[in-house]
């Protein structure tokens, strides 16, 4: 079968999500995606090898011959029920995960990784071979295909945002994109996302290059060879991986699954650094047991977004530049918050912090974010802000109407000729200092912002307003 059209990838999806909707053994949306998707991944290794095997008759397989796509799920006649259950859960599995290679950074060394941590969650042996079969109707080495599945696979990573804890690993795609354009990685420059949740930044960084100045094969090798991740976590780790082989990636060897705030700070040395960093790091969660004590004593915290800033400021080489989303408990928190971002400002220069509206990643989480840009090597002088609002007639983002490109473009046209308006204003690093490193400015040009108090100043109206109260109660 010949797909035409995005409609007829979307059916196929659909269709697919339907008949794991009827198997016992997954649950929920996260294991659907995770069981859909080390599906996609065998099936589009396997048609990058059949093209690998036309240019090069020697190309050789990292995959034991029965162990192939082709070889056991390619033929809709093929192996079935309890039959394909067991091949999968007894052979297929077992083997990749322990798959023998001499190059972790080969095709083999991927394929290893990704099986490392995933499961098959499906206990229905005939429900798999369905799945099998819609998958196949999808040729991954046709151009229009593989582009046309790459935007859905955007809209199935979305979804994420509403399954559970998994939404801490999806960054909204417009976000992403402004980030990855406002701190303009050039080609050549080694960029770094340390906790890259399912690639989206990266794949900004892949495609903003490509745009601008990848005109040749070496360009793009060039390009692959300086583009790094690194996620803690197997499902997003399999997310991210399959993420770039939809856009180019053969061999996605540059997407690490680790976790970069267990290993001491002292152990990153000058050849670590890199030139850019995009990142939203894990917010609200807390690290592991003496994670912290690989930090100096002053910035050590359970904080995990506090952690990744100091490690931000570390990684970056002199002249490097960040983009990063940092919840308003970074802005506005004292004690180690205060020292770490005061390491922050001296080292760096944050000229821009962009106060996002709310809802921007609703459901999975309802506090409010912003986007903080730095540059290392010099310090801060002064602090631009910019407040976003959400469009006319809505309080907030919501799960339904998400934040698009179009709601940057003021942004985008203030970046470069910056003066004071309603939404943008600049802080002196006097003013910081004077707060205490306290970065919680709110627009002093809005007319609705309610005026700041101080802890004692809001004590005292309280108690003055409780008084009010029981005299009104008095008279009644």
């Amino acid at each position: 079968m010949l797909l035409s059209n995005m409609s007829e990838i979307q059916n196929i999806v659909k269709q697919i999500q339907q008949i794991m909707w009827k198997d016992a053994g997954v649950d929920g949306d996260a294991q659907r995606l995770s069981q859909l998707v080390w599906m996609l991944f065998l099936k589009i290794f396997d048609d990058q090898e059949t093209q690998l095997e036309l240019i090069d008759p020697r190309y050789y397989s990292p995959i034991p011959e029965e162990l192939r796509w082709r070889n056991w799920a390619a033929n809709p006649e093929g192996i079935t029920g309890d039959e394909l259950h067991a091949f999968i859960d007894k052979k297929l599995f077992p083997t990749l995960k322990k798959l023998s290679v001499v190059d972790p950074e080969s095709s083999g060394g991927i394929v290893r990784n990704v099986f490392g941590d995933t499961y098959n969650y499906m206990k229905n042996g005939t429900l798999i071979r369905q799945v099998a079969n819609k998958i196949n109707e999808i040729n991954f080495n046709k151009k229009t295909d593989r582009h046309q599945f790459g935007d859905l696979y955007e809209k199935l990573l979305k979804d994420l945002q509403s399954a559970g804890n998994a939404g801490e690993f999806y960054t909204p795609r417009p976000l992403t994109k402004f980030v990855v354009d406002m701190v303009d990685p050039k080609l050549g420059e080694k960029v770094l996302d340390p906790a890259c949740g399912t690639g989206g930044f990266l794949v900004n960084v892949l495609e903003h290059v490509r745009a601008h100045e990848v005109k040749t094969q070496a360009d793009e090798k060039k390009l692959v060879k300086n583009v790094h991740g690194v996620e803690i976590k197997p499902l997003p780790h399999l997310l991210a991986t399959t993420n770039f082989m939809l856009h180019g990636i053969e061999s996605p060897y540059m997407l690490r699954h680790d976790d970069m705030l267990a290993k001491s700070l002292t152990q990153y040395t000058p050849s670590d650094r890199v030139d850019v960093i995009v990142a939203n790091p894990p917010f609200g969660a807390v690290v592991a047991d003496g994670t912290q004590a690989n930090f100096p004593k002053k910035f050590q915290t359970k904080d995990t977004a506090l952690l990744f800033l100091v490690l931000f400021t570390h990684l970056l080489k002199e002249g490097g530049r960040a983009g990063v989303v940092l919840p308003d408990g970074v802005l506005f928190g004292e004690g180690v918050a205060s020292s770490i971002k005061e390491k922050l400002l001296d080292e760096c220069n944050v000229h821009t912090i962009v106060r996002l509206p709310a809802g921007v990643f609703q459901p999975y989480a309802g506090v409010n974010t912003n986007l903080i840009f730095f540059t290392k090597g010099e310090p801060t002088k002064e602090v631009w802000y910019y407040q976003m609002t959400p469009p006319a007639g809505m309080k907030q983002y919501t799960k339904n109407r998400g934040i698009t490109d179009a709601e940057f473009t003021p942004v985008k046209e203030w970046w470069e000729s910056r003066t004071e308006n309603e939404h943008a204003w600049k802080v002196s690093m006097g003013e910081i200092k004077a707060r205490n490193f306290n970065l919680d400015f709110k627009n002093p040009n809005d007319g609705e912002v309610a005026e700041e108090l101080s802890s004692k100043e809001l004590v005292e109206r309280i108690l003055k307003s409780e008084d009010q109260i029981k005299d009104l109660l008095k008279n009644i």
